[in-house]
């Protein structure tokens, strides 16, 4: 199963980061996509959704800040993270919605320094 996240790294508080998911195209054409993160010593959540044919929708932590959509073309799909705060800190993981797949992949780390 191909569910490679990119993109992550060491950001300042307030700075902006853009992660990347490429997965198959059976996979993506198939289902609702989300980005996932955990960080230490919590679980995995679900922070954002973009559903086939409707409008994304995101956990209350990162709503207004964050973008997630969709690439038919490339079975790809993003999230722009802005404004992004220390609480961000996580590895990133995408997966279909619910996360049916696995393995989930590496994931992309995200340190958001204050």
């Amino acid at each position: 199963v191909q569910l490679q996240a990119s993109g992550g790294g060491l950001v300042q508080a307030g700075g902006s980061l853009r992660l990347s998911c490429e997965t198959s195209e059976r996979i993506f054409s198939a289902n609702a996509m989300g980005w996932y993160r955990q960080a230490p010593g919590s679980t995995r959540d679900l922070i954002a959704t973009a559903p086939r044919g409707s409008l994304p929708h995101y956990a209350d932590s990162v709503k207004g800040r964050f973008t997630i959509t969709r690439d038919t073309a490339k079975n790809a799909v993003y999230l722009q993270m802005n404004n992004v705060r220390p609480d961000d800190t996580a590895v990133y993981y995408c997966n279909a919605v619910p996360p049916k797949y696995t393995p989930w992949g590496q994931g992309t780390q995200v340190t958001v320094s204050s």
